[in-house]
């Protein structure tokens, strides 16, 4: 005993030395390094990251020029003029979209065997799923200790009429954008429910007591009933389903489906050579659409304490599922530092953050994946797709605490069961919602319907949707 307390001591010192020793070695290695860096290597870090340094930068003008014209009051023309070089960059990405997705997903998904590539999908939609559900709990937490709600409801002005939609019409909505009836139409339109009135004849029995006579009587109504419609928009979830069966079964043809491999996987290369370069004009592009926005923003002094603090719960929801838990599900996995593999992102993350869409980003994820991240083409041929269609995370976290924040508006005390309603709802209608700019706003009507909110108080938070 007395030999094992007379130990501990010396173990401890000598650790304290190893640690300082190794302290040493790396600060002196450190130094060496600094003091080789020379003039090529300089010039070379800036040629190599030249695109995310040329991304930040348009960032940080957009910031600064938006704000500096915003006392200049500009015309809504003027904006449109003014934001014109980053609605080029919209319409470019958005063109590459298409051809992108379909030939990604066929080419990657016949490159692998049925096997490997049931595999992959049983993990991407495990990672899809659970990553989902963590951000809607991640805004149902974050609402329900902020409490952003709390005031009075005449602090809001509406501004816009919502259309109604029937929860079982979007879910059936969904089901039938899956398998589009014709694939051209589904590179332009989605189907959608409309509604419509219809007159109705009831022919009713009439009883006359004192005269004692039967007669009848025709009644006339209006009721609202359901018709088949569409929107403009690709329908990326039924290319998305196409596009995978119609790779595996290239894939299991073998050399009878050579041909096919090839065409697609050329088709591919050509578009991420055109993808490269766009990425030469995506700054000057994010540099106009922040600025855009800055500038034809509302008066943010002007919406109220409530929408103020909504605004500060979602923004923090956000941080706190990107920075925190995607990092942290890396490392759990990989057992790599994430934020290298992020920093290999930044490029994309920045683009996402100038378009807000993840189709029109995704041309850019692939690039920054693939050459940056040395990320397997496989791999990201056939999870990149499907995830920038049906992996919402934001979405999903802001539509779950929408909901609870209009709950609290109106004084509505939800329970635990309308809770976990709010939840599956959210997690279910961020897949419906499609990879475009408040694409939220349609299908958080779903969510306020599954527990009896009204649908109109979504107008309490368009002010602050485009931000979001």
């Amino acid at each position: 005993m007395t030999q094992n307390h007379g130990e501990n001591p010396q173990r401890t010192a000598a650790g304290a030395r190893h640690i300082r020793a190794r302290m040493q070695t790396q600060s002196l290695l450190a130094m060496k390094r600094v003091r080789s860096i020379r003039k090529n290597d300089v010039k070379g870090f800036f040629i190599r990251n030249a695109f995310v340094l040329f991304t930040i930068s348009a960032v940080i003008i957009g910031i600064i020029l938006g704000f500096g014209l915003r006392s200049y009051n500009m015309s809504y023309r003027d904006v449109t003029f003014f934001s014109f070089p980053g609605e080029l960059l919209m319409r470019m990405l958005q063109m590459l979209v298409l051809p992108l997705l379909v030939s990604s997903l066929i080419t990657g998904v016949a490159a692998l065997d049925s096997r490997a590539s049931g595999k992959m999908g049983m993990r991407a939609v495990i990672y899809y799923t659970t990553t989902t559900i963590i951000a809607v709990t991640i805004g149902i937490v974050m609402v329900l200790a902020i409490h952003p709600g709390r005031g009075i409801k005449d602090e809001f002005s509406k501004t816009q009429k919502i259309e109604q939609v029937s929860p079982a019409d979007a879910f059936l909505d969904l089901i039938r954008n899956m398998f589009p009836p014709n694939l051209v139409e589904a590179c332009t339109k989605q189907y959608k429910t409309q509604y419509g009135k219809r007159i109705v004849h009831v022919r009713m029995t009439v009883n006359d007591t004192i005269f004692t006579l039967n007669g009848s009587q025709e009644i006339t109504r209006e009721e609202t009933v359901p018709v088949p419609g569409s929107v403009n928009g690709v329908n990326a979830l039924g290319l998305v389903v196409f596009s995978l069966c119609f790779g595996l079964i290239i894939g299991s043809m073998r050399e009878q489906g050579q041909p096919l491999r090839d065409f697609f996987d050329c088709l591919n290369e050509a578009i991420m050579r055109l993808v490269a370069i766009i990425m030469w004009y995506a700054p000057i592009g994010i540099l106009f659409l922040i600025a855009g926005k800055i500038v034809e923003m509302d008066d943010i002094t002007a919406m109220g304490s409530q929408l103020g603090m909504y605004t500060v719960t979602v923004i923090c929801g956000l941080l706190v599922h990107a920075t925190i838990v995607l990092p942290l599900l890396y490392f759990i996995i990989t057992r790599k530092n994430p934020f290298v593999f992020i920093a290999g992102l930044l490029q994309a993350l920045v683009t996402a953050l100038g378009t807000s869409s993840s189709s029109a980003t995704l041309p850019i994820t692939f690039k920054c994946l693939e050459e940056n991240n040395k990320v397997d083409k496989r791999v990201t041929r056939f999870v990149l797709p499907v995830g920038a269609t049906i992996n919402m995370d934001g979405t999903a976290l802001y539509e779950a605490l929408a909901a609870i924040f209009i709950a609290q508006v109106n004084d509505y005390d939800l329970n635990f069961g309308q809770i976990l309603t709010i939840s599956i709802t959210a997690t279910a209608a961020s897949i419906g919602a499609a990879g475009i700019p408040q694409a939220g706003l349609v299908t958080m009507i779903i969510v306020l319907t599954s527990v009896g909110l009204p649908t109109d108080d979504i107008t309490l938070i368009i002010a602050v949707d485009w931000f979001l």
